[in-house]
């Protein structure tokens, strides 16, 4: 069974409609962590020693925060630049994560059409996770598609309740080791797995 750890940041998580119907109950779940950045450091005071041996105790890492300007809320920033220094998570001894999986789960206003080159933002959910994916390379981590969840502004709760029993399915998946990992390889988005199959 692998050990999943979910880095969970929400500057503003009394507001969220839709990241707490899809956390609510992840922490309950056998071999998955749901650590809040923001609820365990409200002053930003990341102990660095204590999150690498909680990353160094699971399997799989992933970064569940809401799509803030194309990147991660503060915190999950300031996480990355203390937690992943170098001798621990890269350069020539750092090699704690080492084959390790990662993947981001999103929400974003914007629907998907509008995450391309001719929509409103350009490019791709990818394309913008470029810098994720290279942290991942650099700390010789396996990098998977990310699970997205769209329209966040107009999306139905019915709708929502449905990405949550995806994103069980994929936590159940990815602990009990049945999801095809060389199938997410040339998937756009996680979600597609399921969809797609």
């Amino acid at each position: 069974m692998k050990k999943i750890l979910i880095l969970f940041a929400h500057p503003a998580f009394q507001k969220s409609r839709i990241n707490k119907i899809l956390i609510h109950g992840v922490d309950d779940m056998e071999g998955i962590t749901l650590h809040d950045l923001y609820q365990a450091y409200p002053e930003m005071d990341i102990d660095i020693e204590a999150e690498q041996k909680l990353v160094d105790a699971h399997d799989i890492i992933i970064f569940h925060h809401p799509f803030y300007w194309y990147s991660t809320p503060a915190i999950l920033k300031e996480w990355q630049d203390l937690v992943l220094n170098h001798g621990w998570a890269y350069g020539h001894e750092g090699i704690k994560l080492k084959g390790k999986f990662i993947f981001q789960v999103l929400t974003a206003g914007g629907e998907k059409m509008a995450y391309c080159q001719q929509g409103y933002n350009k490019f791709t959910i990818r394309q913008l996770l470029r810098p994720f994916e290279q942290m991942a390379n650099l700390c010789q981590m396996n990098y998977l598609p990310p699970f997205v969840v769209h329209g966040t502004h107009s999306i139905t709760k019915q709708e929502v309740l449905e990405h949550k029993t995806t994103y069980l399915e994929l936590l159940a998946g990815l602990r009990d080791e049945t999801i095809n990992l060389d199938d997410l390889a040339n998937r756009e988005y996680f979600n597609d797995y399921f969809t797609n199959k």
